[in-house]
C-alpha cells in the first residue's frame, strides 16, 4: 500500500510539481491570525546536488498562489543556503521570491552566473541552488 502511495505521489509530482507533500512531514504555523502549513525539511546529498526531500527535479517552478512539493523544495534548500525564505508552506511568495533573488544576485556576484535576478527557481537557478547547498553543507 505504501508503495503505491508513494509512486503515484512521485508520479504525480513529475508530472505537475503541484502535489502537496504527505501530512506527517506538515506542522501548523500561525502568522498574524492566519494559519499555515509549514513543512519539514529532511537534507540529503548526491554530488554534485542536495535534496530536502520534496522534489528531486529541476525544472518545475514553484506556485505562487498554490502549495508545491517543488515549493518546499525551494524554500528548504534556500533555508540550508543562508537565504530565508520566511515559513516552509510551500507557497512561493513574496518571502520566497526574495530570497531567491538575493541567492541569484550572490551567485551571479560571487561565482560569475548569469542567472536572472527575478526571484524565480527555475531551469537555470535549480541546479545553481542544489549544487551550491551540496558545497556548502
Amino acid at each position: 500500500m505504501r508503495r503505491s502511495v508513494a509512486t503515484a505521489l512521485t508520479a504525480a509530482t513529475l508530472i505537475t510539481g503541484a502535489v502537496t507533500a504527505p501530512a506527517a512531514f506538515a506542522t501548523t504555523a500561525t502568522t498574524a491570525g492566519t494559519t499555515a502549513q509549514a513543512y519539514s525539511c529532511r537534507y540529503s546529498v548526491s554530488e554534485p546536488y542536495a535534496y530536502a526531500g520534496h522534489y528531486s527535479g529541476t525544472t518545475v517552478v514553484p506556485g505562487s498562489t498554490v502549495v508545491t512539493t517543488a515549493g518546499i523544495e525551494a524554500q528548504c534548500l534556500l533555508k540550508r543556503a543562508g537565504f530565508d525564505p520566511g515559513t516552509i508552506d510551500g507557497v512561493f511568495g513574496s518571502n520566497s521570491r526574495a530570497a531567491a533573488k538575493r541567492f541569484q544576485t550572490m551567485m551571479n556576484t560571487t561565482y560569475g552566473y548569469q542567472l536572472a535576478t527575478d526571484g524565480i527557481v527555475g531551469s537555470a537557478t535549480w541546479p545553481a541552488l542544489r549544487t551550491y547547498v551540496c558545497y556548502r553543507t
